[in-house]
């Protein structure tokens, strides 16, 4: 019996990328479906998942990306190609990766023109269905966890209270502003490690979470904020303001500041101005997940470390969860492999219906267009 789709899964090439978007685990499980799956060499090796573990699971190696492109049914990817990587999609294959299109709609005209159908994983709508195929969730969990490791290696304090010979050590004080999945787990992650927790978030409908995890929840009177899929919209410049006066005493008397606001598509907003940083203690530490969208803080440099003159260490690094690639990628992993049970019918032949609300949500491009009516909005007004 022939393989019903050849599933291919190319080595990164994003400099610091470590995760594979299939683990052998999946691997396994999609072979015993009688799918033949296709693995460059050396693509597990940052998230310590060996060519012989990957073979021995089923998947047949590859030396080079051109031959595991050449072969794709579907392939499958954590980083959206890049300009190196167009020119190996196979016309007629489908591509599932993170893809941003919302913001890079360049990305999405380049991969239409290949005639290559795109479903971006950055795009699952917020459903009940598709939690398990949310890698958006499943990676703000690993980035919410690395971020709380990070502030506690760069501050120069101990998290929890200690009650020693040497006398009573205070626990740290931790604010993490947006308590959405990577809030939510930075804030339960600060609470193991024993420091005081306070949380806020535009969406009020989040206050009960926060405080089931210990934390207190801070509450300021303005508009509730909360949007369509779970997650914020965009406040007025006068909540804006009135957000900011409030929040500053919180900063200011917190040791670690994490910050964890997006909005789909847009630049992540501004929570911690210059002049609040300013007012912080030295020694205290911001750590900002938004980093790869601009940043939460107006002091972060994207992809970098670095001290202020007031002695506010303030962390952007990007992509956390590459620094925990192993647990990242079998995350991420599940939820491909959910992702792909969801899109074949019961002969294991791959059916994009459009109908269906989770396709509809991911689908960008199709047949050489882009179908997505957001996408398309948005790559038309670009070329405007």
């Amino acid at each position: 019996m022939l393989p019903r789709m050849i599933i291919a899964i190319p080595r990164e090439t994003v400099p610091g990328e470590k995760r594979i978007a299939l683990v052998a685990e999946s691997v396994k499980r999609l072979v015993g479906r009688k799918h033949e799956v296709v693995i460059e060499s050396g693509a597990g090796q940052g998230a310590e998942c060996s060519d012989e573990e990957l073979r021995a699971a089923g998947a047949r190696l590859e030396p080079t990306a051109a031959a595991v492109y050449a072969a794709a049914d579907v392939l499958l990817k954590v980083q959206p190609p890049g300009p190196e990587e167009l020119p190996l999609l196979k016309p007629g294959s489908v591509l599932v990766s993170l893809a941003y299109p919302m913001s890079n709609p360049k990305l999405a005209r380049a991969i239409a023109e290949r005639q290559v159908t795109l479903l971006a994983m950055d795009m699952v709508p917020r459903t009940t269905l598709a939690q398990m195929m949310d890698v958006l969730s499943s990676q703000a969990t690993i980035a919410g966890y690395r971020a709380v490791l990070l502030a506690a290696e760069a501050m120069p304090k101990l998290f929890p209270m200690l009650m020693t010979a040497a006398g009573t050590i205070p626990p740290a004080k931790v604010l993490v502003l947006g308590a959405g999945v990577a809030g939510l787990q930075a804030i339960a992650t600060a609470r193991r490690l024993g420091a005081v927790v306070e949380a806020y978030d535009v969406r009020k409908v989040v206050k009960e979470q926060v405080e089931s995890l210990g934390a207190r929840f801070v509450n300021i009177d303005i508009e509730d904020a909360a949007g369509s899929g779970g997650y914020a919209k965009e406040l007025s410049e006068e909540a804006k303001k009135k957000q900011a006066e409030a929040l500053a005493v919180h900063v200011a008397k917190s040791d670690a500041v994490i910050t964890t606001a997006l909005v789909p598509g847009r630049r992540a907003p501004v929570l911690l101005p210059a002049d609040m940083v300013r007012r912080m203690k030295s020694g205290s530490v911001v750590v900002d997940i938004a980093a790869e969208q601009g940043g939460n803080c107006e002091l972060t440099r994207p992809g970098e470390r670095y001290r202020t003159e007031n002695g506010v260490t303030v962390i952007g690094e990007k992509n956390l969860p590459s620094q925990l690639s192993v647990h990242a990628s079998a995350m991420f992993s599940r939820n491909l492999e959910k992702l792909l049970a969801h899109v074949t019918d019961k002969d294991g032949a791959l059916k994009l219906d459009a109908s269906d609300e989770i396709v509809k949500g991911m689908l960008i491009t199709r047949g050489g267009d882009i179908v997505h009516p957001a996408v398309a909005d948005v790559a038309m007004k670009e070329v405007a």
